[in-house]
């Protein structure tokens, strides 16, 4: 066999092979595989409604605010939230809508959520704080300064449960605890 035949043979293979890939589509070269998108977070299957907010001494040197919500599960399944590194608990701030971690939130307790049934949610932040004495005639400010700080530029929480792929909308009632503190001044 000569070089040219051999030469004749490759290309005719090569045509042949390029013939086949444009009429099926299929080319030899690798495709890329797409990259697999994150499922969306599964939201609005259970509601939130703020309930009030309590400042508790935790110690000399701290105080936890906490904030209590009513859920409400609109699905036909229960859901269970415990603390830990799968929830994850952002503010999402008033000025520009962004979600920010500068104080760490927490769940106050495990929550259980029957299926299309209601039950109590509670966060807190506990930072460090000196509590005034009882004679302080000051007390009261330095309380409400305490927590206006804390909730001043958050419009809402957010909670993210990653085991369950579930977002809660956990949204702000406390614009009520500023009207109350300038009614009582």
């Amino acid at each position: 066999m000569s070089w040219k035949d051999v030469l004749w043979v490759i290309g005719s293979a090569g045509a042949a092979l390029l013939g086949i890939s444009l009429a099926t589509g299929n080319w030899l070269i690798p495709k890329r595989q797409p990259r697999e998108q994150p499922p969306a977070w599964n939201q609005g299957t259970i509601n939130a409604g703020y309930i009030g907010s309590q400042l508790r001494e935790t110690d000399k040197t701290r105080a936890t605010l906490v904030i209590s919500y009513d859920l409400e599960n609109n699905t036909d399944s229960d859901y269970r939230l415990n603390d830990g590194p799968s929830v994850v608990v952002l503010s999402r701030l008033k000025s520009d809508g962004s979600y920010s971690q500068d104080q760490p939130i927490r769940l106050s307790y495990p929550v259980f959520l029957p299926a299309r049934q209601h039950a109590r949610l509670a966060i807190e932040i506990t930072q460090p704080f000196n509590w005034p004495s009882d004679t302080d005639s000051g007390s009261i400010e330095k309380l409400r300064n305490f927590v206006k700080q804390r909730l001043q530029n958050v419009g809402e929480f957010v909670l993210f449960d990653e085991a369950s792929h579930r977002q809660l909308e956990l949204p702000s009632g406390w614009g009520q605890l500023e009207e109350t503190s300038q009614e009582s001044d």
